[in-house]
């Protein structure tokens, strides 16, 4: 299994060092379990177990699943489309029925040309034509712009932001958590 995580930058003191490093720590090892992260980190078993409960219920830990690559499931290709929508429909109906076609993997409304932004796989760029005449297809949708990507230069990643926002606070290990 692989730790999967965001955070909220709404509080920046939601982490500190000891945070990081355990959201590092299980996101290079996510079958380590509590125990063995304590003694890792040199803390106790109770702490580990107190900070990832808390940074559950505060939004920064949001899931614990396997991190799956669409390229090993046969979809090699990735795309970005723009899209322009009928404004009198909104965005949450366009939102749901882009949502059952299986190869979209996100979709954010943005500001700009278009008013929304889907990432989406296919097979291939054949396959691709199909996904699009999918989304095309969806009511509300208006037109279309679509991006191939030809190689993520920077692949999504989140421990250096985790980082960042743990530099903010510096370690706040009492005795009692040790």
């Amino acid at each position: 299994m692989v730790f999967l995580y965001t955070m909220t930058i709404s509080d920046p003191e939601l982490i500190d060092r000891l945070d990081a490093a355990l959201i590092e720590l299980l996101a290079a090892e996510p079958r380590v379990g509590v125990l063995e992260a304590s003694r890792r980190l040199g803390v106790a078993r109770g702490t580990v177990q107190a900070r990832l409960d808390r940074m559950r219920d505060h939004g920064v830990i949001t899931g614990y699943g396997p991190e799956v690559d669409p390229a090993a499931l046969g979809y090699e290709v990735t795309a970005f489309i723009t899209l322009e929508i009928r404004q009198a429909g909104g965005h949450d109906p366009v939102a749901e029925r882009l949502a059952a076609i299986p190869e979209v993997l996100e979709v954010h409304t943005i500001t700009g040309a278009g008013d929304m932004l889907c990432r989406v796989v296919a097979r291939s760029n054949a396959d691709l034509q199909r996904v699009l005449d999918a989304i095309v297809s969806v009511q509300g949708v208006v037109r279309s712009a679509t991006l191939i990507s030809l190689a993520a230069q920077v692949p999504y990643r989140i421990l250096p932001l985790v980082r960042a926002a743990a530099a903010v606070r510096g370690p706040n290990i009492t005795r009692a958590e040790r």
